[in-house]
């Protein structure tokens, strides 16, 4: 407690820290401003309707950092710049020149990379913003628009959406922490008082064994998040003695840390995008005046999407494949074996070169199957006990919860990160 107290008085004593802090919390405070500012025409009674029986929404609603939920100028939050991060990270797999542009150019090439994904995630915001406002105005959630109202909502909306993404990078930038990530963060915490609220109004004693149920749930979630999040797997480095005039220099011994989770939340962001703009679409053409389309849209989300079992099923997979997908494009064992061997270290009992790449991929291989299997576990287990108790907040609840946790973890690494610098 006291190692925290320090901390905490050492960050407001410290200039930069200060301002890093302040700036965060200033860029938070403007976005919850902005998602409370909703868009003309709304029927706020059918829109709260519309929530309680909508689970799609309701997971979207946590990417819009809450903004959804009362259908404000930041409704669609992060969602388009997300899917367009997920649709370039693809692309890295088909295009040779991109993956070089994100893995081997540097940070010159990474910048361009993430301008690529800001300048697709306009088009995406259109699209999306247009098919959320056709899909409200037929359930009479908003009024009829004429096509000039659509036209300024969808430009109004995907403003917003592009100033929320600008806000996260300048938190990355001059904050702490992954901008993005904490907007996120913010908006499920908000929500947390008007959760609370309606708990107290819904209590029922007899609940009582569900909800402590719930509880310890929720609490084994979080301490298995903490742990597979701070787990390590360390390989032995040693690096080779060399002489230089009279002195020797190297001969000392450390390690690789590897992470059991090298993706962190991510996969489970990325598996939700990918969930949730089909739904859209599909929810969007159940509607069409076309007797084809409207079947095969009912019957894909009634069969597939609306069947709890078949949804966990096709969500634990995306998490499964994304947690392998995201590992292999952050961590190339093969630059690790390189650098290594430049820099005069190898791995004890193992050639430089290709064989310490194939070493350190098959421990990673391994590493990260026991992640993906934890991240999908979690990230599903809301939702079968959502089929179980017939309880629908659990599945937003538990997302919620293992992305507010991973945040978290991330932001206090960060921001002990800054302490040690100034420490030192």
């Amino acid at each position: 407690m006291n190692v925290f107290i320090e901390k905490i008085t050492l960050i407001f004593k410290d200039k930069v820290l200060r301002k890093r802090v302040l700036f965060t919390f200033a860029a938070l405070i403007l976005f919850r401003l902005l998602a409370v500012i909703p868009i003309p025409g709304v029927d706020t009674l059918q829109l709260e309707n519309f929530f309680s029986n909508n689970q799609f929404l309701g997971l979207l609603n946590i990417f819009s950092g809450g903004g959804l939920s009362n259908l404000s100028i930041v409704m669609l939050g992060v969602s388009p710049f997300i899917t367009s991060s997920i649709i370039m990270q693809l692309l890295t797999i088909m295009s040779p020149r991109l993956k070089a542009l994100y893995q081997e150019e540097g940070e010159a090439g990474r910048m361009k990379f993430a301008q690529y994904s800001r300048l697709l995630t306009v088009p995406l915001a259109l699209i999306q913003g247009f098919g959320f406002l056709i899909l409200l105005q037929r359930q009479g959630i908003i009024s009829d628009l004429t096509n000039f109202g659509l036209l300024g909502n969808i430009i109004v909306i995907s403003a917003g959406s592009i100033l929320l993404m600008w806000i996260g990078e300048l938190i990355t930038e001059f904050g702490i922490g992954n901008g993005v990530s904490l907007i996120i963060f913010a908006g499920i915490v908000a929500r947390l008082p008007s959760i609370a609220s309606q708990l107290q109004f819904t209590f029922d004693p007899s609940q009582i064994p569900l909800y402590l149920s719930f509880l310890s749930i929720g609490l084994i979630v979080i301490v298995g998040v903490v742990i597979i999040t701070e787990a390590e797997r360390p390989i032995p480095v040693t690096y080779a003695k060399r002489v230089r005039g009279m002195k020797v220099y190297g001969g000392i011994s450390t390690y690789l840390p590897l992470r059991l989770n090298q993706a962190g939340v991510i996969p489970i962001i990325f598996a939700l995008s990918l969930l949730l703009f089909p739904q859209m679409i599909i929810n969007f053409l159940a509607n069409v005046h076309n007797d084809i389309i409207q079947r095969v849209s009912s019957f894909i989300l009634t069969h597939i999407l609306g069947n709890g079992w078949i949804y966990a099923a096709i969500y634990f997979f995306l998490v499964f494949v994304f947690t392998y997908f995201y590992t292999a494009i952050t961590f190339d064992p093969d630059s690790i074996a390189t650098n290594l061997q430049k820099s005069g270290a190898f791995i004890p009992g193992v050639r430089p070169g290709a064989s310490t790449s194939n070493h350190v991929a098959r421990i990673l291989t391994r590493l990260t199957l026991v992640g993906a299997l934890f991240l999908g576990v979690i990230a599903v287990l809301p939702l079968v006990m959502r089929a179980v108790t017939q309880n629908a907040s659990l599945a937003i609840g538990g997302t919620a919860l293992l992305i507010v946790v991973s945040v978290v973890i991330d932001l206090v690494k960060k921001i002990d990160a800054q302490v040690s610098v100034r420490e030192y």
